[in-house]
This record gives structure tokens, sequence and C-alpha cells, in this order.
């Protein structure tokens, strides 16, 4: 449907009625729309861009897991946006130490352009008959007495619009607006969430005359404060995004200084041509304890399904979307979207990466209570395929062997190693915890609170504030 058309159709219809109303065409919102329109429902998504700006969104443009993304919108629709995929490793720069690490990265990996990425989405999930609505903003969210998310009003270019639904799906992104407008307090949605456990992102694609010789890594830097880290991702061997990562309680302008400056002083940028300019909201945190409520469900960015501590979470955004469709489509067929048919969702988030991103995060925290240049000190003592295991799995085994030696590599920070050790040990137990994920909501709260517990023994092994 054209934007004219879409226009004159939500004019005419001011209360629409679809099975489900995905909010933000996003990773996860498209696979959620694609998933219910494959099984043959009525899905609306509802778009606050144009139809000509749609999908393009600031991401660092790294891909990992591209080889096993759902099947809903099929791969093929979406490889002509994988422009680099020679990417096998990661390059962490560490001035502190005049040192360069190499970190093999596990599984298949690609930089893509976003934007074209994004346009494909759209297009693979309006192809199995979902029904986009750009230029349109919710502003608020529908509940019945009994706290049931019935839908949500929206407008789109000053007119009013209603959308009563069965199921509305939010991937809205970081922070997302609707959760403060539904009443939670009747369901086991996670409500402790705050702009510190987020980060904002700030990229720019820097365009080069001659290949950058490390066209087949992804390059990290620890900004000049311990705030954060740059990165130069290369979509080709001559178009970089070069961008950085910091949280919300700092200053974003003297970080987006420390990025400009190290371009001008790397050499590979010289004359470069910039463009493209964008920032955006991220988290650093685990994800959500629980992203259901009766009629209503959080996917992606809006329910924390990042990698925190590489930002990454595309592919994690796509298996969200088909896992609250799945459970969408089962709630649909039986007649109930209440929070216990929708259950399933959360177990299965879980299962295949919350667990070890709620490990990840314990390291995050870590890093909060650790001066930077102990911790550059002890990155710089470790072998690449140990810290690849703990950047992607939330766990390495650090062994005799590699304790003595990173005591004699690391001069002298022999207390963040012990730290470090005694954190690892912190992380297996949160993984363990999570991978012991309750199967209903009647289980919850005694699994929360013994993951409370858990938490309590992180913040005084680490030293840090309480993030939660």
């Amino acid at each position: 449907m054209s934007s004219m058309e879409q226009s004159a159709s939500t004019t005419a219809n001011r209360n629409l009625s679809p099975d489900v109303v995905v909010v933000g065409a996003g990773t996860a919102g498209c696979y959620a729309a694609a998933t219910v329109a494959n099984a043959g429902y009525d899905v609306v998504v509802l778009e606050r861009k144009t139809e000509e700006e749609a999908g393009h969104i600031a991401c660092g443009d790294a891909l990992k897991g591209a080889d096993a993304f759902p099947e809903a919108i099929p791969k093929s629709r979406i490889q002509s946006a994988f422009t680099n995929t020679d990417v096998d490793h990661g390059r962490f720069e560490i001035p502190q130490e005049d040192t360069v690490l190499e970190i093999p990265v596990p599984g298949e990996l690609a930089v893509i352009d976003r934007w074209e990425y994004g346009r494909k989405i759209i297009e693979g999930a309006d192809d199995a008959g979902a029904d986009f609505h750009y230029n349109t903003v919710v502003q608020d969210v529908v509940q019945a007495d009994d706290g049931r998310v019935t839908g949500v009003k929206a407008m789109s270019r000053g007119t009013p619009l209603s959308y009563e639904a069965d199921l509305v799906i939010d991937g809205a992104g970081s922070l997302s607006v609707l959760q403060d407008k539904v009443d939670f307090s009747n369901s086991t949605f996670d409500t402790n969430v705050n702009y510190s456990q987020f980060c904002s992102a700030y990229r720019e694609i820097v365009h080069v005359d001659e290949p950058v010789e490390w066209s087949d890594a992804l390059v990290f830097k620890p900004t000049e404060r311990a705030a954060g880290y740059l990165w130069y991702f290369p979509r080709t061997e001559t178009e970089i995004n070069a961008g950085l990562g910091f949280q919300m309680t700092e200053q974003p302008m003297q970080l987006v200084e420390d990025l400009k400056r190290d371009l001008r002083n790397r050499p590979e940028f010289a004359g470069a041509r910039v463009e493209d300019k964008l920032g955006a909201a991220l988290p650093t945190r685990r994800p959500y304890d629980s992203a259901v409520h009766p009629g209503f469900v959080a996917v992606g960015d809006a329910a924390g399904h990042v990698n925190p501590t590489t930002g990454g979470g595309i592919a994690g955004a796509a298996y969200a979307g088909k896992y609250a469709a799945e459970q969408a489509i089962e709630g649909l067929e039986n007649g109930s979207l209440d929070e216990a048919t929708l259950w399933r969702y959360n177990e299965r988030v879980m299962d295949h990466y919350g667990a070890r991103y709620a490990a990840l995060d314990v390291y995050n925290i870590l890093s909060t209570a650790v001066d930077v240049d102990d911790l550059m000190g002890l990155l710089a003592a470790m072998p690449g395929d140990k810290l690849a295991e703990a950047l992607y799995s939330g766990s390495t085994d650090i062994g005799m062997k590699l304790k003595i030696e990173a005591l004699l590599k690391s001069r002298g920070h022999w207390g963040t190693i012990w730290n470090l050790y005694q954190t690892k040990r912190r992380a297996d137990e949160i993984m363990a915890h999570y991978e012991n994920y309750p199967s209903s909501p009647a289980e919850f709260e005694g699994w929360q609170t013994r993951r409370d517990e858990l938490m309590e023994t992180v913040y005084e092994t680490t030293g840090a504030d309480p993030k939660y």
C-alpha cells in the first residue's frame, strides 16, 4: 500500500481491529509481523517514520549469527544487505598497554548496510501479508478494567486513530514509551527499568579512498574516559561504520569528541568523507525478567534483548519477534492471550540467549567498579580465545595455568585478576539460575527472590553499586 493510499485508508477507517498490532518496524517487529501474517492472521505494523525513512536506524551494522535467522522472512530476502561477509575476528586496541588483541568470533559474522537491511525486512513482512501504517505515532495504550491490554491510540498526520487488537507487540525500542502507558501492577512484567541501565550510541558512515588493512575485522577501542568504547566496522574495504557507545550517565558531546579525535589521528581516515550521522539508545542490562502482560508483549530492545557487552542485538531481536508471534498464534487459536499463554515466550528467550546475556551483565557490573587501567592491563594479559568465550558465551575457563600467566603478564594488576576470577564464579551462578527459568508465572516470585540474592553476592564481589 502506498503512503497516499494508506493515508486515505486510515482517514476513512479511524477505528481498526486487526488481530495483532505491532508497534515499530524494526527487526523484532518485522519478524513478529511476518510470523503472524504467515499464519493467516491480520497484523498491522505502526511505524512513526515515513515509508521512505522506515528501516533507517542507528546501528553498528555488525551481525553475529547471520547464518541462523528465522524463516518467516527468507534469508534470501535480506542477503543483498550483507555488504561484508569476510569478517571473522575482533581487533581490540588497548593504547594503555600498547597492545592489539586479535579475538576470534564464533559463528557466522557479517557487516551489513542497516538501512538496506531495514527496507528488506519490511518488504519481507509486507510480502507475508502484514499491513504497514507509516507516519503513525502511538500515543496511548488501552486497557480493560481487568488490566488486559486491548489496543492502542495513535496519531497519523493529524488524524487520531484507534486500534483494537487481541495482542499488542511492543517493538518500539529502548525505553519504549508504551511501557510508560501500561499499568503492569497485576502482572509479572519487568518494571525495574531506568535510564542508567542503557547506553547511548552514535555512529557515522565514513568513506575512504584506499582499502583499510583490517577489512576482515571488527575494531574496538576504549574511549579516553572509562565510560565507553569506539568501534570501526567495515561495511566494505572503503566504507566504515565508525561509532561509539557510552552510558547515559555520561556527557555525550565529550565522548563524541573522542571519536572525532580518534578519526583525525588515524592515517587511514585522512581525507575521509563522512555521511549519515545517527544516534540511538540501547540496553546494557540483563533481559527483562518477564516481558509479558495480558494482551501485551515486549520484544527486542524494548525487552532488553541485547548482548550487554557488545551491543549486538539483531539476531536476538529476530528470534524474539518469532517467539512472541508464535505465542500470539497459539493464543489466537485458543481464544486467550493471558499471561500464562504468553509465558512460553519468556522461557524461549531465556533458553536461547537470555541466560547468557544475564551472565554477561555481571561483567558489565564489574567494569563500573574497576579502574580502567587495571581492566585494560588484565585484558591485555588474556588470550584472545578466552576473551571470545567470555564475550559471547557468558563464561570462560580460567584455569590455574592461565591465572599464573596473567599474573606474570599483567604487571601487578593482581587484585583485578582475583576480582575477575571471583566475578566469573558469580556469573556462572547467575547463568545456571537463568537456565532454570520458571515454567509458569506461579513460580516466578520464588525464582526472582533467589536471583536477587545471587545479585547481592555480585555486588559484594565486584564492589559495584547496585544496578537494579
